[in-house]
């Protein structure tokens, strides 16, 4: 599982870093600390079950993701992406939703296309976060880099941790299953 964000204090708590909070946050659960390695990623190894999961964090901006989950899929060996799991935040699902979904198009994410650049393939799953798009004539770029007002911030972490929720229920019972609760 992969979850994407910015790095820094300036970005910890923003729509962008639904992913990232999300990864951390089933880190935490299973008592986990994600670690420095391979450069350009944070990384840690939970148990789910009798299921062995490894969760990454790239350590480079959105934008630049790629970098970062390229090293984590040769290290695991993933050959097979639907495998892979990117959890992040999606402007075209309203706040508070969440839809798990495998390849297809990226939807003018800038992180997945930097992932699908280093991967040379989009057929990874994905644990898209709701977070809606900008009100009035605000820039979907200046939108998700901000925190949620305080009106929606308990939807908003609520939306992360059901993120975790399905990225658990993946391991255990597959993507359809994850699918059918979820989506």
């Amino acid at each position: 599982m992969i979850g994407l964000g910015n790095p820094g204090d300036e970005y910890a708590q923003t729509r962008h870093n639904a992913g990232r909070l999300a990864v951390e946050t089933l880190a935490r659960r299973h008592g986990v600390d994600l670690k420095r390695a391979m450069g350009v990623a944070l990384w840690g190894h939970v148990r789910v079950g009798d299921k062995l999961l490894a969760l990454g964090v790239p350590g480079t901006f959105m934008n630049m993701s790629g970098e970062g989950v390229a090293p984590l899929v040769r290290r695991y060996g993933i050959e097979d992406l639907e495998k892979l799991v990117i959890i992040h935040d999606e402007l075209d699902i309203d706040a508070g939703r969440l839809q798990i979904k495998r390849g297809g198009g990226l939807a003018g994410h800038n992180g997945l296309k930097s992932i699908k650049h280093h991967l040379k393939d989009d057929a990874f799953t994905r644990i898209r976060i709701g977070v809606g798009r900008p009100p009035g004539q605000q820039s979907g770029a200046d939108y998700v880099l901000r925190r949620p007002g305080a009106s929606e911030r308990a939807g908003f972490d609520i939306s992360v941790e059901t993120a975790a929720d399905a990225a658990e229920e993946i391991l255990s019972d597959g993507v359809q299953a994850a699918m059918n609760r979820f989506n």
